[in-house]
């Protein structure tokens, strides 16, 4: 006969002590006849002159009855605290929450939030389409708490409809600090909940975990 490997046989009482980690406990709660097979092993390899009381058994069946009970209550309680983090994630439709996902850019102005860098004394913003192409880049305050990212003054330089990646290059005395993203606001169109983890998805489609964002403001009007 086959013995499952999870099982520990006590040589000296010929007792079934449960392994008990992550993959006997998920075995236990998808498959209680796990236990069947313990007692029948253990009453196979018991010692006839010293055989097991009845009471030992009634203890083993309490142990794994209360391993079993204890999955299930841990699975019951992820279910709900999914559930309650998606009707969380559902009053944030319609709101505008700021995150470093690219930019939606559909000809409106955006204010932009950019990263801190005290050391620089000139900086310039760099845009980059979704194919990580530069497409834009011009000079900014290094010390601005706030950019207005608008029309542009050429129509040529006007770019289409579309996501954006929008960094801030430092400098000091023309030698690059390196690039950092800004902050922007953008709108929740949809809440989504995939393998446990909460999604928001923003104006124009763009798809950013719940963790990303750095703020959470009403929806402008």
């Amino acid at each position: 006969m086959n013995i499952d490997p999870n099982l520990a046989i006590d040589a000296s009482r010929a007792s079934i002590t449960p392994q008990v980690s992550s993959g006997a406990a998920g075995a236990i709660s998808s498959d209680f006849q796990t236990f069947l097979r313990m007692l029948t092993v253990q009453m196979q390899n018991q010692n006839p002159l010293e055989p097991i009381e009845a009471s030992d058994y009634a203890v083993q069946l309490a142990t794994f009855s209360g391993v079993e009970q204890q999955v299930m209550t841990n699975e019951l309680l992820a279910q709900l605290g999914s559930r309650m983090g998606m009707a969380e994630m559902a009053t944030w439709v319609g709101r505008e929450v700021l995150s470093t996902a690219p930019v939606y850019l559909d000809g409106t102005e955006r204010r932009l939030i950019p990263p801190e860098m005290p050391e620089a004394d000139t900086a310039e913003l760099i845009v980059r389409d979704e194919d990580g192409r530069e497409v834009q880049r011009r000079p900014v305050d290094p010390q601005a708490t706030e950019i207005k990212f608008g029309l542009p003054i050429h129509v040529e330089d006007q770019l289409p409809n579309g996501h954006y990646t929008i960094d801030v290059e430092g400098f000091r005395g023309g030698k690059s600090l390196g690039a950092h993203p800004v902050l922007a606001y953008s709108r929740v169109e949809e809440a989504r909940s995939d393998a446990g983890e909460m999604l928001l998805v923003l104006q124009g489609g763009y798809l950013i975990n719940s963790t990303q964002v750095k703020g959470l403001r009403a929806g402008a009007d």
